[in-house]
């Protein structure tokens, strides 16, 4: 069997690069398409040495630094790939991978990370943040994300199975697709976070500082709570608006960003990690748990499918300071065995998954 893995760029290792990483183990004969390469060296290890096949884009102006402003064209460009010679097409889309087009005789297995988030749900913050709102630039950017709904809608059609990372993910499908998906959650690569039985009396949170995470709120939660330790490990460009949530609480310290070991370490010493992201899934909810951590997180998104409460953490059902000081006082009054958050954990481990898609195909082609 022929196989190809049909993956939008490759610019860092991050999430969705995971999902590569592991289908090229389960499948690693497999030839690797992608638009833009510009993947640095030190991160290519995943890739084993393998010749990465790229489109046109690759060779546009100003591509390497700028290639996300050829949105308008990675349409075209995802059509372009030659897919006639292989058996089985495995694409892995956030964007436009799925839109690759196959031929009777192939199997198409398109694993979705999510539809794509600017052109539907997200478009009005997508446009809010980047400045386009208002003039030419944002009725230019309104009209291309009309034309790309319309395409994302109609290449949609074109796989034969659609595998979605979260039961959230798979309802976002459901909406913007009409399209039924089966649900494989991402690997984590559990093994890194080992188990810790004995926690120390702070909480954690550690993310990018960007908007969607909101890490004020939780911040601004602490600071009201001035026996509850906090340390928010990250940085980003909304570090000035979470320093000021804060207010200075001496209860609250900021680390920055850190290494990976310390990283690890943080995470299994910490009596809860806390998360207020709305996220489609959320790797780093499934590490705190891998490390024995119980998790107090929004619950809304891919964290409704990891955690359990009250076996191994709590939800919250707002975005506000005042929900989060409440789910931390219930919190509080748990009693939260580590070994059942690690075993929780191992459910999403990178064997899981390749076993899990191992199965999709098969089930597939019988």
């Amino acid at each position: 069997m022929k196989v190809a893995i049909v993956h939008e760029w490759l610019d860092s290792f991050a999430g969705s690069e995971r999902v590569v990483e592991q289908l090229l183990a389960e499948w690693p004969e497999a030839d690797l398409h992608v638009l833009v390469d510009f993947m640095p060296e030190a991160e290519r290890g995943f890739l084993g040495g393998r010749a990465v096949r790229t489109s046109f884009l690759q060779r546009m102006p100003f591509a390497r630094r700028h290639f996300r402003k050829y949105l308008g064209l990675m349409p075209i460009a995802i059509e372009q790939f030659d897919m006639s010679g292989y058996d089985l097409v495995l694409s892995s889309s956030h964007a436009v991978a799925k839109g690759v087009i196959t031929g009777p005789g192939q199997l198409h297995v398109s694993y979705v990370h999510s539809p794509m988030r600017y052109a539907w749900d997200l478009q009005h913050q997508y446009l809010r943040e980047s400045g386009m709102e208002r003039g030419l630039k944002g009725l230019y950017a309104r009209h291309l994300l009309h034309r790309l709904r319309q395409w994302d809608r109609s290449s949609a059609a074109g796989p034969d199975v659609v595998v979605a990372n979260s039961t959230y993910i798979a309802e976002r499908i459901a909406k913007a697709w009409r399209r039924e998906s089966i649900v494989v959650h991402p690997p984590v690569d559990v093994e890194r976070f080992a188990l810790q039985e004995s926690k120390q009396d702070f909480y954690l949170t550690a993310s990018r500082m960007v908007p969607y995470k909101r890490i004020e709120i939780i911040a601004a939660a602490f600071a009201r709570m001035p026996s509850r330790r906090l340390v928010i490990v990250g940085d980003g460009t909304n570090e000035a608006r979470v320093r000021e949530a804060a207010a200075g609480a001496p209860n609250i310290e900021f680390r920055g960003r850190v290494a990976t070991p310390e990283l690890v370490s943080l995470t299994q010493s910490a009596r809860a990690c806390v998360f207020a992201a709305e996220e489609d899934f959320g790797i780093a909810t499934v590490e705190a748990l891998a490390c024995g951590t119980p998790v107090i997180a929004y619950g809304r998104g891919g964290a409704r499918d990891i955690v359990t409460p009250p076996e191994t953490g709590l939800f919250f059902d707002a975005q506000t300071p005042e929900a989060i000081s409440a789910a931390v006082e219930r919190f509080e009054t748990l009693t939260i065995d580590p070994a059942a958050c690690r075993a929780q954990a191992e459910r999403f481990s990178r064997t899981a998954f390749r076993a899990a898609m191992r199965r999709v195909v098969e089930d597939a082609r019988r």
